[in-house]
């Protein structure tokens, strides 16, 4: 007994003490955090000495007297209430301290030779103090309530009744609490209050619908009253806390956490933050030694999260090194096991196959992500995560919905991780196999084994990147899969928003091409014909050549076609092109098509389209000028009936195509002969038997022309002129020549009808060809100087003389002249090696449609 007497005074004075030093702190100006850590750890110190003393009924064993009990007795409860004072002080100043009863739960649970009972005794009598306290105010901030609703709900289903009892009060003082921190039951309160013009706050109980004892061992009870009751963040704090206690090395602890883990969400998932990082400790728990029951229990919290928050739990799931492990997949499954959000989860993972890997994403710089690096590498892992996904039963009604989505998101997939294999960068084929996978689940099994037996599969990336795509769109095709209608509605969709990338655009393009090619026939619909008028100025060259490709495929129905017009005036603007392939495959195309197109329409155009053509005959690649001069020429004699219409057209393109008959090209040359001669003979000139081979000489001709124009067409001589000053800049020695050349004629003829201030021009550019550096460039550049310098000297026509003299120009005949250069250079007929190079790419570029030449 007197062993026992001074132990429990020890504890006497060692609490009283122990309370001075936290009281003391609590009136003081330290920062509020370190006050609370000091605070606390006195606090153990003390919950050690209230809590280590034997039993009271033990106590009583060891006394004879009554006077001796009572005095026992009564030291016994002092001790008590001196720990429960400190604590009813410390809240009563401020509610966050109520983290101490979480703590103390904590240090209980611990060490089992603490008496629990009476532990919790004081924790239902400090929240009772405080839920009485909190009526009085309209907002509450505990953020601590969570962490100790865990620690009450495990502590509500022990064995000993008697703690479940305390608990359970407990538990009841803590929603109280909790009800308050509620926004929405806080402005009811305080509208209650104002509406009752009464002077005090409510002082009435919350009318809260249960019972202490209906909480003991309710576990269903407990997990809807913490989800009603608890706002989201310390619900969350509630789920967190659990969470960690089911990896817990206590079967019991980790059992029952489990069950009100898996209650809790099934009623309130939806009101859970922190998803996220959820999940990732869930990861991180399972990759360890987790036993059988805590690997189910953390999975189901996977399912059951995936219910409410189905976005959040896929991308967190996509953002692990591929590829995945073995646990990272029992998740996936665990996801895919919610049969209710497939779409949603499908639809993220469509999202997360947007991406291209290896990208680098600049939002990776924001660090919301946590283990990559700045290389995007979702993609791969969601496509694995569909290999996964696509089989599961549950989600055959949802793969059906989006199958167009997902082809067309696996299929970019595969051509990224192609073009990643040929810069040596090693990716596995998650998406192949994923698309494998979505043709079975989709009752497309014969398509899968004819690209089998293909070899698709084995060799897609050794393929022409696209060619794949067309051998897959081909044999869907041949099949006449069943999903045609909603696949070629996506794609109609998909190309009139527009792809993220302009590489994404070929792949769609082609596609649907294919698509249309088996299940319509040309001419497309307008709604399609429409997409492929836009698409042939693409940004991306090859879009442009496959919408040029399809287009000229319906030359023969070319007249059936609605606003045909419309189309023929947008290939004209791929004339513009910065990419050569292009310009050949509009100048190709359209030519089929006006082979093809009715007068009447092909009228209303041609001027337009023979403007057209006129830039491109100065164009720098040799393939494009002979395609563009020839083109023209088909085009006069095609509207031979329309000649006036063309007429200034027609002087417009005189320039060029005199200068380009010295091109070293010989293609350009025969085109600008054949275009000449068909010039010549609707102007009604006699200039054709000079363009034959066997008679022609360009001195000659250019001596011919300017003859025949300053008979019929003397007011074009300024513009003439204009053109020709033009090309003088020009790199090309020949075209320098060349153009030196027919000035000199057009000056000589034109003289009379000149103003002084243009022959003035005109000395002043023929002046800096005088030291060019080409010798015989600046011999013929001497001549024409000399020549000007004479038509200066016999004096040039005033303006009105001009205008006068233009009137009566068409009744003069000029004797014949002689030639002023005597210049017959040998026209340089090789092609240099770069142009024999320019040569082969132009043939390759005008070869009939084909899928491979085209792209």
């Amino acid at each position: 007994m007197d062993h026992m007497s001074t132990s429990l005074l020890d504890a006497y004075s060692g609490l009283l003490s122990h309370q001075a030093m936290i009281l003391a702190m609590n009136s003081s100006f330290v920062n509020p955090l370190w006050q609370f850590e000091s605070q606390l750890k006195i606090l153990e110190s003390s919950f050690k000495l209230a809590f280590s003393v034997p039993n009271f009924i033990e106590l009583k064993q060891t006394v004879n007297s009554d006077e001796d009990h009572e005095d026992l007795e009564r030291l016994y409860q002092n001790i008590l209430n001196i720990y429960e004072d400190t604590l009813l002080i410390l809240v009563s100043k401020d509610l966050y301290k109520l983290q101490i009863l979480k703590e103390m739960a904590v240090w209980m649970s611990n060490d089992k030779s603490f008496i629990q009972e009476r532990v919790m005794v004081i924790m239902s009598r400090v929240l009772s103090f405080a839920s009485k306290k909190v009526r009085g105010y309209t907002s509450v901030d505990a953020p601590c309530l969570g962490d100790l609703a865990a620690e009450l709900s495990l502590l509500c289903t022990h064995t000993d009744s008697s703690i479940t009892q305390q608990a359970s009060f407990a538990m009841y003082h803590l929603l109280c609490i909790a009800k308050c921190q509620n926004a929405d039951f806080a402005k009811a309160k305080l509208a209650k209050y104002e509406n009752s013009g009464s002077n005090s706050p409510l002082s009435s109980p919350f009318d809260i619908e249960l019972l202490p004892k209906i909480l003991s061992k309710e576990r269903s009870q407990i997990a809807q009253s913490v989800g009603q009751n608890l706002t989201p963040s310390l619900l969350t704090d509630f789920v967190w806390n659990l969470l960690l206690k089911v990896s817990a090395s206590d079967y019991k602890t980790t059992s029952e956490a489990a069950v009100l883990l898996k209650l809790t969400l099934e009623f309130h998932a939806n009101k859970v933050t922190m998803v996220s990082k959820i999940v990732d400790t869930i990861y991180k728990q399972l990759c360890g030694d987790a036993a059988l029951v805590t690997r189910h229990a953390l999975l189901r919290v996977i399912t059951l999260l995936t219910r409410t928050s189905p976005k959040k739990v896929i991308f967190q799931l996509m953002d692990y090194p591929v590829p995945a492990d073995n646990t990272l997949i029992l998740m996936w499954q665990a996801a895919g096991s919610e049969s209710s959000v497939a779409p949603h989860v499908l639809k993220t993972i469509l999202l997360i196959l947007r991406g291209k890997p290896g990208e680098m994403e600049n939002y990776l710089m924001e660090k919301r992500r946590s283990s990559l690096d700045g290389v995007n590498m979702m993609p791969v892992a969601a496509s694995q995560a569909l290999c996964t996904l696509l089989p599961v039963g549950s989600y055959k009604k949802a793969v059906a919905e989006f199958f167009p989505q997902l082809l067309m998101a696996l299929l970019l997939q595969i051509y990224y991780i192609s073009e990643l294999k040929l810069t040596t960068i090693e990716m596995p084929l998650f998406a192949r196999d994923a698309l494998r996978i979505l043709l079975k689940c989709s009752g497309l099994q014969q398509v899968d084994s004819v690209l089998q037996k293909k070899n698709c599969w084995n060799e897609y990336a050794m393929l022409f990147p696209h060619h794949g795509v067309y051998l897959i769109a081909k044999t869907l095709s041949d099949f006449n899969f069943p999903q045609f209608p909603e696949t070629l509605y996506y794609l109609y969709k998909l190309s009139v928003e527009g792809p993220r990338r302009s590489e994404d655009s070929v792949i769609t393009v082609l596609f649907l091409t294919e698509l249309l090619n088996n299940f319509f026939k040309d001419p497309f619909p307008e709604e399609f014909l429409i997409l492929f008028r836009n698409w042939v100025n693409d940004s991306n060259s090859a879009v442009s050549k496959l919408s040029l490709q399809k287009i000229a495929s319906m030359a023969p129905m070319v007249n059936e076609i609605e606003n045909v017009c419309g189309l023929l005036l947008s290939i004209l603007d791929a004339f513009l092109s910065k990419d050569k392939t292009v310009v050949i495959r509009a100048l190709f195309t359209l030519r089929k098509l006006l082979g093809k197109l009715d007068k009447m329409t092909y009228s209303s155009v041609c001027v337009r389209i023979a403007s057209s053509y006129c830039p491109l005959m100065d164009h720098g690649n040799a393939g494009i000028r002979s395609m563009a001069i020839r083109h023209f020429g088909d085009l006069l004699k095609d509207m031979s009936q329309y000649t006036w219409m063309l007429k200034n057209v027609v002087l417009a393109a005189l320039v060029p195509l005199i200068l380009f008959l010295e091109d070293t090209e010989l293609r350009v040359v025969k085109a600008c002969k054949y275009t000449l001669d068909i010039c010549a003979s609707q102007l009604k000139w006699s200039t054709s038997y000079l363009l034959e081979d066997e008679n022609y000489n360009f001195e000659l001709v250019v001596l011919n022309i300017c003859s025949n124009l300053l008979i019929f067409h003397s007011s074009y001589i300024t513009d003439f002129i204009s053109d020709t000053l033009g090309f003088l800049r020009s790199s090309r020695v020949y075209l320098k020549r060349a153009a030196i050349i027919l000035l000199g004629y057009l000056a000589k003829f034109g003289g009379p009808l000149l103003l002084r201030v243009e022959i003035d021009f005109m000395l002043d550019a023929i002046e800096r060809m005088r030291w060019d550096a080409d010798p015989l460039t600046a011999e013929l550049a001497e001549k024409t100087h000399k020549l000007f310098k004479e038509i200066a000297h016999h004096g040039l026509a005033s303006s009105n003389v001009k205008q006068i003299f233009q009137k009566l120009f068409k009744y003069f005949y000029f004797k014949k002249l002689k030639p002023i250069y005597n210049y017959n250079c040998a026209n340089d007929q090789k092609d240099s090696l770069e142009e024999i190079k320019e040569s082969k790419c132009d043939k390759e570029a005008i070869k009939e449609d084909n899928i491979e030449d085209i792209l």
